[in-house]
């Protein structure tokens, strides 16, 4: 990771979970973080697990506790997006252990597609990746890129 004060995720890694359903999370990831930084690892709802560093955890964290008990909805969707996900550190080895549930969601048997997103990093199956590549190839991802102004 740079050097910018803050971590950052970036490229694309391919990798293999273990019998016990443990994934390796890239070293240059692991790096600007202490062993007992907590992550968080939600199904999107595209079909993918978003994971949620520290810093975007702690985002999340302060929205939530923003609204008001009596606030129906906002009580509503907290409750169903952090009964799905699942808050972890990293093991001795940089690895992360997938719920079951996890898995199913992001269609994961075996291979995972680690990609970075700058301030996060989503996990997909491959299948669910070349989805993505297909819908952002050619001038499909020029055009993207200036819709969302980079």
């Amino acid at each position: 990771m740079a050097q910018l004060g803050k971590p950052f995720y970036t490229g694309l890694y391919r990798h293999t979970l273990d019998d016990k359903n443990r994934l390796t999370i890239p070293s240059s990831w692991r790096s600007a973080h202490a062993e007992s930084d907590t992550f968080l690892a939600t199904p999107h709802p595209d079909g993918y697990v978003a994971v949620l560093p520290p810093a975007e955890v702690e985002k999340l964290y302060e929205k939530a506790s923003q609204k008001a008990l009596t606030d129906r909805d906002a009580q509503d969707a907290f409750a169903r997006f952090f009964a799905a996900s699942f808050a972890f550190t990293f093991d001795k080895q940089g690895r992360i252990g997938l719920t079951d549930e996890l898995r199913q969601h992001a269609a994961i048997a075996k291979d995972a597609v680690l990609v970075g997103s700058l301030n996060k990093f989503a996990i997909y199956s491959p299948s669910q990746w070349e989805k993505v590549e297909q819908r952002t190839s050619g001038e499909n991802f020029g055009d993207l890129m200036r819709r969302i102004g980079i």
